[in-house]
């Protein structure tokens, strides 16, 4: 292999939104010249970025959580503007709150709403009367959009080509360690027992569930993780749910959405959704936790308890289900915050890992990456 494919100024870690991303930005905005990703799938953005209810948040789903609620409505705005392709707005999006078991009243959701700046108003009636009465205690019609990850993979395989980055499919990191000079030395599976290795001055671990498994030098990070096997289930909705989005707060409910990608909705529910849990650590892969668990879906469990709120979902048709790993913070499982986690290594120069829990997250994280000296000179 040639040097010059061997040696870069910065190797990514995973070829999802945000890798791409961070990628792109590293190439454009920073001047790096010599920028790759290394993606273990054969095309980007088909995990996590893609696997996932499509929602483009504007701050409703997290009343427990001002910091994610306001970094979301901030957020919505710019990504709506930056990424107007891949945006799906030609649904009307419902919040309707429960009479029971919620964590929030429908005085406190408005109060909530007023707070962080997020429009809101009552229902119409005609889609009030979807609901049971006996349940939901009020219904609100919000401003909140889908997006269609198919076309922001578009994107980023145009936007990485534009801007000079190349992407390495097939590509497993498996360790990151220190070598002469400043220099990163990156060790990635290829696939067949081979072996490859990049030298670089910038490492990004964008892996999401992977960020603890990649060896070497490269540390257990900081924060505890944890893993869930959830499943996404995406319907064919009846007629007078089919322009709408619906999501019931705040507590053991479901969520509706339009899924762009499929032309379907998806259905996810808190009690149904997550499958299997556990605590992150070195050593449990957990993308081949998800390859060999029995994905037997839930779906008929969650359109028996949604009927209860909404009897016209009884007539929805079952068409697939997502099975993915979900990552979150364990320090934000009691208020459902969705904070970015950013992390640089002190044996590691110029080494980050990189956690984003909403795709508006971009912002933020590029926001902290703008703070990193680089030197696109060498």
């Amino acid at each position: 292999m040639l040097l010059a494919d061997k040696n870069f100024d910065a190797v990514v870690i995973g070829g999802g939104f945000y890798g791409a991303a961070i990628a792109a930005y590293l190439a454009r905005a920073r001047g790096l010249k010599r920028v790759v990703i290394l993606e273990r799938e054969p095309k980007l953005m088909m995990r996590a970025s893609y696997n996932n209810q499509a929602r483009v948040h504007n701050g409703y789903h997290y009343p427990r959580s001002f910091t994610t609620a306001y970094r979301s409505r901030i957020n919505l705005p710019r990504f709506v503007s930056d990424w107007p392709e891949a945006i799906n707005k030609d649904f009307i999006k419902l919040y309707a709150i429960s009479r029971k078991n919620s964590k929030v009243t429908a005085k406190q959701f408005e109060r909530f709403c007023k707070d962080i700046g997020a429009g809101i108003e009552p229902a119409p009636a005609s889609l009030s009367a979807l609901f049971e009465p006996r349940l939901i205690e009020e219904v609100y019609r919000v401003e909140e959009y889908a997006f269609d990850s198919l076309k922001l993979a578009s994107w980023a395989v145009k936007e990485l080509k534009e801007s000079g980055v190349q992407v390495r499919y097939g590509r497993r990191a498996t360790a990151i360690h220190k070598n002469e000079g400043a220099l990163l030395r990156v060790a990635t599976d290829v696939g067949d027992g081979e072996q490859e290795e990049l030298f670089c001055r910038y490492v990004f671990n964008c892996t999401y569930s992977g960020l603890n498994q990649i060896g070497g030098d490269f540390p257990v990070i900081k924060a505890s993780l944890k893993q869930e096997i959830t499943e996404m289930a995406l319907m064919k909705m009846p007629t007078d749910l089919e322009g709408l989005g619906i999501t019931v707060m705040d507590g053991p409910f479901f969520s509706m959405m339009p899924f762009p990608a499929r032309g379907l909705h998806s259905l996810s529910h808190v009690r149904y959704t997550p499958h299997l849990n556990w605590n992150d650590c070195r050593g449990l892969d957990p993308y081949g936790r998800l390859s060999d668990y029995r994905r037997q879906s839930r779906v008929d469990r969650m359109v028996r308890d949604v009927g209860r709120y909404i009897p016209s979902v009884l007539s929805s048709v079952y068409q697939d289900s997502l099975f993915e790993v979900k990552t979150v913070l364990t320090k934000n499982e009691g208020d459902d915050g969705r904070p970015i986690f950013f992390e640089r290594y002190a044996g590691l120069p110029n080494c980050y890992s990189v956690l984003g829990g909403k795709i508006d997250n971009i912002y933020d994280i590029l926001q902290l990456i703008e703070g990193i000296e680089i030197d696109s000179n060498n």
